[in-house]
């Protein structure tokens, strides 16, 4: 079965699946097809397990609205971005959080006619998709559901968290008013009793997450915007921010140039094929790490504390290697 024909049948499938139907004319007229080929077409959903009825009264096809969703306009390419989004990333933690993704896109695949589920197959073997590293969050779905209920019905949790600045276990209220995915890890924002201000913590680090009888708001100043402000990833430092510039070499200046690492960056070419690039950033903890991982492909020109940091870090690893 061609694309062509794979596009058409789904459109017809949109148009029935609507619960209003149509006759044959002008089932054929919207398609841009003749009625023969309507009739085939309808056959052929049959065939694969859709159940379209022919209201005799009315003189139209169509499905009961109630044997599926309410149409989603999706193209073979939707559908298949869909199925290659959820199925590959779902491997990652399909015993956790993505498991409801993977369970919509194997929904997707078996809802459409055999045919079809044949040529997604055969287009998604030519596509290879494979997500960053992440952390897989074993055992934490029932604290990331805990999480989410709680920040969707505005309920106070207390959770038990392994945290990595106080070098023990701790435990805290808190009102979760976000919760982010980014880069590697899912997140839950929002403001900690034991704190008393607004925390980001790791999910994979919460123990558990228990329900507290004690609802909160959530401050319509909030936002993860304002919150994150120009973090280089998560966490922002207190005071002013800094005007980051680093200068890479000709050797990686292109591949950093080709990636939106943050929101305020700039990029600019020497004649030489070097790379000055620009940042502005709330705190240099986080930005520090990145630099460090281009080793002697880049110089930090400024700000004078993040070049001390990092020059710091590479004499103290100058000093364990020792001399070889």
């Amino acid at each position: 079965m061609n694309v062509k024909r794979i596009t058409r049948l789904i459109d017809l499938l949109q148009r029935l699946q609507s619960g209003q139907g149509d006759n044959a004319d002008k089932l054929a007229e919207a398609c841009g097809v003749s009625r023969r080929t309507v009739f085939r077409d309808i056959e052929s959903l049959r065939e694969a397990g859709v159940p379209i009825d022919f209201d005799a009264a009315e003189q139209r096809y169509r499905i009961d609205a109630a044997h599926f969703l309410p149409p989603t306009n999706l193209t073979l390419e939707e559908a298949l971005s869909v199925v290659l989004l959820a199925g590959r990333v779902g491997e990652l933690e399909r015993d956790t959080l993505f498991a409801a993704a993977v369970g919509a896109a194997e929904k997707i695949q078996a809802s459409l006619p055999a045919a079809m589920r044949e040529r997604l197959a055969e287009v998604a073997d030519a596509i290879d998709l494979r997500p960053p590293p992440v952390n897989p969050l074993t055992d934490k779905g029932e604290v990331y559901r805990s999480l989410l209920r709680a920040s969707v019905d505005k309920q106070t949790v207390r959770i038990r968290y392994d945290c990595r600045t106080e070098f023990r276990e701790i435990e805290t209220d808190l009102d979760p008013y976000h919760l982010l995915f980014q880069e590697r890890s899912w997140y839950v924002i929002g403001r900690s009793a034991r704190h008393d201000e607004v925390r980001t913590f790791n999910i994979g680090r919460v123990r558990s997450a228990d329900p507290v009888d004690k609802p909160f708001k959530r401050p319509a100043s909030f936002s993860v915007k304002k919150h994150l402000r120009n973090a280089w990833r998560l966490i922002p430092d207190d005071g002013p921010d800094s005007e980051v510039h680093l200068h890479f070499s000709s050797v990686v200046g292109q591949n950093v140039a080709e990636v939106l690492w943050h929101p305020t960056q700039r990029c600019q070419f020497r004649d030489d094929g070097t790379l000055d690039f620009y940042a502005t950033v709330s705190g240099i903890r986080e930005i520090v790490w990145w630099v460090l991982g281009y080793g002697d492909q880049v110089e930090v020109l400024k700000p004078p504390r993040l070049r001390r940091e990092v020059a710091r870090r590479h004499r103290t690893a100058a000093d364990r290697y020792g001399t070889l």
